[in-house]
């Protein structure tokens, strides 16, 4: 998963992104950054409850198919075991390396609320809270949960409803469906940006004060 954001956008499409967010900023005295997350979590249980859901049933078939149809006893039950330690090491790895299977075996609770976690934390991170006027704005896309999550500075909180950015989540979401993710966050910064514009136009001294894209691991 560590390599996801990398392969998320080409450089082409990167470019594309950072001139949309250079050119809503020279409207306005916002800072919009778009951070792209290989995934908010590396989620350890998906690993041993997919192995386990996999690996189990097969053992149980494998086992009397190996031993003989009268498998139950000692030597046959460490058959079983031997059979299921090696499924479950391969389909760990597996699960481990193919994102999604991996989604599978993980709650849409659980990824709705790593995704979150993140997001919030990444904003403090990245400083977006330490912009003059507040108005920095965080466009946070977690690849693996196929997720995006919108957080304003309480500045911009003050000015516009938490609902406004429901359709710029919507926009890039479909947009990552749809395999035309740079279209989608481009439009979706040109959003972002004409509401900024009517609150915090921008200053005659105003500098770019954050990073336009940022590429986690």
């Amino acid at each position: 998963m560590k390599k996801l954001a990398q392969r998320f956008l080409s450089p082409e499409e990167k470019a594309q992104v950072e001139a949309a967010v250079g050119a809503a900023e020279k409207e306005t005295s916002g800072e919009i950054v778009c951070l792209i997350q290989s995934a908010s979590y590396h989620y350890p249980m998906a690993n041993v409850i997919g192995a386990t859901l996999l690996s189990l049933p097969l053992s149980l078939v494998l086992t009397p198919a190996i031993g003989g149809f009268f498998w139950i006893g000692t030597q046959n039950m460490w058959l079983f075991i031997g059979i299921f330690g090696l499924l479950f090491a391969a389909f760990y790895l597996l699960i481990d390396r193919i994102p999604a299977l991996k989604r599978r075996f993980i709650a849409r609770t659980e990824l709705e609320e790593e995704v979150q976690e993140a997001a919030m934390t990444s904003f403090i991170h990245h400083g977006l809270y330490r912009t003059r006027d507040a108005n920095g704005i965080l466009i946070y896309i977690s690849v693996f949960e196929r997720k995006v999550w919108v957080l304003a500075d309480r500045g911009i909180h003050a000015k516009v409803a938490n609902g406004q950015w429901d359709g710029v989540v919507a926009r890039i979401t479909e947009g990552i469906r749809q395999k035309k993710a740079a279209t989608a966050i481009c439009e979706a910064v040109a959003e972002i940006g004409a509401v900024l514009k009517t609150h915090f136009p921008i200053k005659a001294d105003d500098t770019n004060e954050l990073r336009n894209v940022i590429v986690a691991g």
